[in-house]
């Protein structure tokens, strides 16, 4: 079987609106998740942004994941991911939210 990078490339959020803010967030504390178990609630992405080695200097450090009906949705970050992906590593540190 052929490496992936993630679990399945998504489009859109299927799980209900959490209306978390950054600072609720910001509050969530970071740990390590695989790259492969992360299912992108985006197919798109700007390559100019994924290049600039600043790209995270006004956003969160970290990236912010959903946990939904046993899977773990890509919110915010996806460039950190594919970076990550990139530099050969298979986890990176990401926020995530459980919901019921």
């Amino acid at each position: 079987m052929a490496d992936v990078i993630f679990k399945r490339v998504g489009d859109g959020r299927p799980y209900p609106d959490h209306g978390y803010v950054q600072k609720q967030w910001a509050a969530i504390p970071p740990h390590q998740v695989r790259l492969d178990q992360l299912v992108t609630t985006k197919r798109n992405l700007d390559l100019e942004a994924l290049l600039e080695e600043d790209s995270t200097f006004y956003g969160d450090l970290f990236a912010h994941v959903v946990f939904w009906q046993g899977d773990l949705y890509l919110e915010d970050g996806l460039h950190r991911a594919l970076r990550a992906a990139l530099q050969q590593r298979q986890t990176m540190h990401a926020r995530v939210l459980e919901l019921k």
